[in-house]
């Protein structure tokens, strides 16, 4: 065969059940999905720049993310010429990969940590070396300790998923000062904006380090998942050669305007961070009571400790509640739960409840 041979020592990702599926297969009028740390708003204020740019429809999108690009760059005080936009934040993964990996090269990663790492640099033909979390943390000097003259890259996701820990602005300044210039740091902060106020500026470290790229992406704490948009900030001299690899056109024009309504948009912002910081606090005090182990998150998800997590998200499915069980990321006996509406927390505890009373006395 003619294919990639790296694509036969990979797994592929299997991103949570979508809602249409669950419904269609078991026959559910009502499902809940707590699975892929979607918020549980539609941002529904952008409804109208989206209809009024219907009428470009027939054309393509602006490459450059011209009017997008101007934005981004005054809310982190750097040059345009400093970003590079995906499809969704994931792309820049690929891109950096595609740019920067050649055959043999070393990729260190956490684990367990978000899977597209370990794929995407597994395709570009590299060597994946893992570091185990410790306590559910990423273990930044146990990095330090495997670099060796092959490392190219070291992917941070921070705040992590899937367990919903961080390292804070101390931690991320001592890693940094000790890594060379000759490697890329790539910092995923999908999830920054939840985190505490300790969390890095990882643009103030850019100033002083070339060799940094963190991305940022509207799936999250924006509600712009489906339309899959994200963007990566680092030197010029990276950006430059992350666009040489770029898809011309691979940011679609309603994902640039919703983007862009976004960013203008506050009021939204804080009524999400409000909203997630209740439940979350909803969900912490209810898994109390239950004597239940979980590990309190930076983000909007929480991953919770259950001997049997694959049998238990397996009959939440039948409930219609969509979980995701996390043994195929090296988390056995944990499932990650997305905080969503209040009904749908409520739901989801009522049910765990149910299911261990069926245990209760023997």
């Amino acid at each position: 065969m003619l294919f990639n041979k790296e694509l036969s020592k990979i797994k592929p990702y299997q991103p949570g059940k979508p809602i249409e599926e669950v419904r269609r297969i078991l026959r559910l009028k009502e499902v809940y999905k707590l699975a892929s740390n979607e918020i549980p708003f539609v941002p529904t204020y952008i409804k109208n720049s989206i209809l009024k740019e219907l009428k470009n429809i027939n054309r393509y999108p602006q490459s450059d993310c011209f009017y997008l690009r101007k934005i981004v760059a005054k809310k982190f005080n750097i040059l345009p010429e400093q970003i590079i936009f995906g499809n969704g934040s994931d792309e820049i993964i690929t891109l950096c990969v595609r740019a920067f990996i050649n055959r043999g090269d070393e990729v260190i990663v956490a684990y367990p940590t978000f899977l597209i790492y370990e794929i995407q640099a597994k395709i570009g033909g590299a060597r994946i070396v893992q570091v185990p979390l410790k306590n559910f943390k990423y273990d930044l000097n146990g990095m330090l300790n495997k670099i060796t003259s092959r490392t190219k890259i070291i992917f941070i996701a921070n705040p992590d998923n899937p367990t919903g820990t961080y390292v804070n602005e101390e931690e991320v300044s001592n890693f940094l000062k000790k890594i060379g210039n000759n490697i890329l740091v790539f910092f995923d902060e999908a999830y920054s904006e939840f985190a505490p106020q300790d969390f890095p500026n990882t643009s103030q470290f850019l100033k002083k380090k070339s060799n940094i790229i963190f991305t940022r992406t509207f799936s999250k704490i924006y509600g712009l998942a489906g339309l899959r948009i994200g963007y990566g900030i680092t030197s010029k001299k990276i950006a430059f050669i992350l666009n040489k690899v770029r898809e011309p056109f691979n940011v679609n024009r309603f994902a640039q305007i919703a983007a862009i309504e976004a960013l203008k948009n506050n009021a939204f912002l804080k009524k999400v961070l409000s909203y997630i910081k209740k439940e979350k606090n909803y969900l912490y005090e209810q898994l109390k009571i239950l004597n239940i182990n979980f590990i309190e998150s930076a983000t909007n998800f929480v991953l919770i400790n259950l001997k049997d997590a694959k049998s238990f998200s397996n009959y939440l499915l039948k409930k219609g509640i969509i979980v995701r069980e996390l043994s195929s990321w090296g988390l056995r006996g944990f499932i990650r739960v997305t905080v969503g509406k209040h009904k749908e927390n409520r739901l989801f505890i009522e049910h765990l409840k149910n299911y261990l009373a069926r245990f209760e006395g023997g």
